[in-house]
């Protein structure tokens, strides 16, 4: 993070009102914040909030506490300052601890140092996060929008939180830019430059496009004229509607200068269903894809559609996220290659579902719109969780981290093609001093002990394997607890696992780690690995990102050991370790 703030919880008296028939709270605002205590096991509270008797925004789902307090959420009331405001609960008793706990405070105290807090990987100040949206870059700045609830570190009150960063590393938090309204909460989405003022709100306006989620979920736009601090609501949304889809939602918009128009890609349920427009606010259907194609075994969410090019062929690949029905359980997001002419696409004959990740955390990412031709990179980030277990996660004061930003390219991993998503190279600019070992083979086994000085549990392994005739291989990241992650290669049956049964604490669900994670491995001389340990992740990249597994794992004292074991003789002809430095 740019700025890791600890704000002291100073809380002072304030005026406390006699409350008014049904469970009210009456304020007589003096500070900046009303802290409501929270407890996740409590149950969901809706909470409105009034200004002078007037409402102010949607109604709030919180889980007041009851017995218990486990964390703090913040009301801002700042700009209230010398007004009355009200809180009303409807499902709240005046004897849990929690409404009589409620409080103003001129600070709010979230916990930085939480024990599985990534040191590299982004994530919210507070709060929950899930999928990544309106990822767009613009006048020097990549944002990233995303999925949060800024009452509570459990799915609920979808809003888009947002952050800014000039590298990709190092990340600015910023006020949330859209909040739930009359048409519903605010689901996923993308977000374009209109350089071209199609739609009317000025010459390169930053204009949203998400799913407003009430009764019915539609499509919906706002938009920026101050580079995405603040978001004007259209006033005749929806611009899109169609209720033969109750699933219909995630729209990722690019401008396709063949056919000169939007095309919109949206998910429909088992399906991604393709519109056009000439000006974001009236749309067309132009085609619909994924009738017996892929896999199937939960909703199509989340697409995306954008171009690649592989030795001077232009190819367009559409992701394709699905929950559940990920290759290893929950969800994960699938991919296909083929050509799009402006209406419709068309898939190559590849060996279907293919996945972009296959292990458990990376779901529901899509790519940055108007990176720079100078630049010419398709970028990508996705929500580091999965939906099998994303709410009982161990973090307490914030749940949800992104991956690594990656960079997408087309590759031939010696069968077909694949979707290759290596580290950006901006992520080279954390490593701090290098640690060199020098090359060994491993017979039976071999250990490297203190990986790191000072070890904080996030640094960087880059290595070079030579498995020669060995039918089976492992390496294992390890801790002096006996806590262990176990990367095992398999080249003859083409399978490449990791095992995180005994990775630290794994009981608070039964779907974390029951099974090895697998990928397809092609069989090859020599495999080129870069792994990321990032105190609660662990990212491996094989042969530049032509295999990827991404795996949460939160063990109770950093992995500071890395063995190798095989039965036959494997070479390993170079290892780097990167300690990685704070954002």
């Amino acid at each position: 993070m740019k700025k890791i703030l600890h704000l002291l919880l100073g809380c002072s008296a304030f005026l406390l009102y006699a409350c008014s028939a049904g469970n009210t709270i009456n304020f007589d605002v003096t500070e900046n914040y009303i802290l409501i205590p929270v407890e996740d096991n409590a149950p969901e509270s809706v909470v409105q909030f009034s200004v002078d008797g007037e409402k102010i925004g949607e109604p709030m789902y919180i889980r007041v506490s009851q017995t218990k307090t486990g964390y703090w959420v913040p009301i801002d009331v700042s700009k209230y300052k010398g007004r009355k405001v009200t809180l009303t609960f409807e499902h709240v008793n005046k004897t849990d601890i929690g409404f009589s706990r409620i409080k103003q405070s001129d600070s709010f105290e979230f916990d930085y140092s939480e024990t599985y807090r990534p040191l590299y990987h982004f994530t919210p100040k507070y709060g929950w996060m899930n999928d990544p949206n309106g990822m767009v870059y613009h006048n020097g700045e990549y944002h990233l929008f995303y999925q949060y609830n800024p009452y509570g570190s459990r799915w609920a009150n979808m809003h888009w939180g947002h952050a800014v960063s000039k590298d990709l590393v190092s990340w600015e938090h910023l006020p949330f830019a859209l909040a739930p309204d009359s048409l519903g909460s605010i689901f996923s989405g993308s977000a374009v430059i209109d350089k071209d003022n199609t739609a009317g709100f000025g010459n390169d306006a930053m204009i949203a496009i998400y799913t407003s989620a009430g009764k019915i979920q539609t499509q919906s736009i706002a938009y920026s004229l101050d580079n995405g601090r603040t978001f004007t609501t259209y006033e005749e949304n929806p611009v899109l509607s169609d209720l033969s889809y109750p699933d219909f939602r995630d729209p990722k918009v690019f401008w396709h200068n063949a056919t000169n128009q939007w095309i919109m890609a949206l998910a429909t349920g088992q399906t991604i269903s393709f519109y056009g427009s000439d000006n974001l606010k009236e749309w067309n259907k132009l085609s619909e894809f994924g009738e017996g194609i892929g896999a199937h075994g939960g909703v199509w969410e989340c697409p995306d559609l954008f171009p690649l090019t592989y030795n001077g062929q232009t190819k367009w690949v559409l992701f394709v996220s699905i929950n559940p029905g990920g290759p290893n359980g929950g969800s994960a997001t699938q991919y296909f290659i083929g050509d799009f002419d402006g209406k419709t696409f068309k898939p190559d004959a590849l060996p279907y579902p293919l996945w972009l990740d296959y292990g458990r955390d990376n779901y529901a990412g899509v790519t940055w719109s108007n990176i720079p031709e100078s630049d010419g990179r398709k970028l990508f980030i996705g929500w580091m969780n999965n939906w099998d277990y994303a709410n009982h996660i161990p973090p307490v004061h914030f749940k949800g981290a992104s991956t690594l930003p990656r960079e997408l390219k087309l590759a031939h991993n010696g069968e077909h093609l694949v979707v290759a998503n290596p580290p950006a190279e901006e992520v080279n600019a954390l490593r701090g001093n290098t640690k060199k070992i020098d090359a060994f083979t491993v017979n039976k086994s071999h250990t490297i002990d203190n990986l790191t000085e000072g070890n904080t549990g996030s640094f960087e392994i880059e290595m070079d394997i030579e498995a020669g005739s060995a039918s089976v291989f492992s390496f294992i990241l390890a801790n002096g607890k006996g806590e262990r992650t176990v990367f095992s290669f398999d080249p003859e049956k083409g399978v490449f696992g990791i095992d995180r049964s005994k990775s630290g604490i794994v009981d608070f669900s039964d779907n974390f780690a029951s099974e090895t994670i697998k990928a397809p491995l092609v069989k090859k001389k020599s495999y080129q690995i870069r792994i990321f340990v990032d105190r609660a992740s662990v990212e491996c990249f094989v042969n530049d990102g032509e295999l990827v597994q991404t795996n949460s794992i939160f063990p109770t004292e950093p992995y500071n050991s890395l063995s190798f074991e095989s039965d036959e003789e494997v070479t390993i002809s170079s290892i780097n370790v990167y300690p990685i430095r704070s954002k």
